[in-house]
């Protein structure tokens, strides 16, 4: 199935949903370990030692953008998940459209011609 098959909000959803999951992946590689104020540990005598620094934990604005991007990912996923394209296909088909459409915003790598 090519990407011009599927109806272009049910696109714009897709790819809104890819940004959304984006943006909450870089924004919890930002946020520090513990979401309150914490003194950090050192485990250092088990037998897997662990430790973190402390932290004051997560900011009021880090606590409101983590939750209005989970709602919009979860608004977005229902979107996509219940569109009505997908029931104009049955077994195999929509299992592979849903694939498809996964992927449908990649860019397509240019094979060089062999030398």
């Amino acid at each position: 199935m090519a990407r011009t098959d599927f109806p272009a909000d049910l696109l714009a959803a897709q790819e809104e949903l890819h940004q959304v999951t984006a943006a909450l992946a870089t924004l919890y590689e930002r946020l520090p370990w513990s979401v309150e104020p914490h003194d950090g540990f050192n485990d250092g005598d088990t037998w897997r030692p662990r430790q973190r620094p402390a932290t004051k934990g997560w900011s009021q604005e880090d606590r409101e953008e983590l939750r209005r991007l989970q709602d919009r990912r979860l608004e977005l996923t229902t979107i996509v998940a219940t569109h009505e394209f997908w029931t104009t296909l049955e077994g195999p088909d929509r299992v592979t459209a849903r694939m498809n459409l996964k992927h449908a915003h990649d860019t397509p790598t240019v094979d060089s011609p062999a030398a």
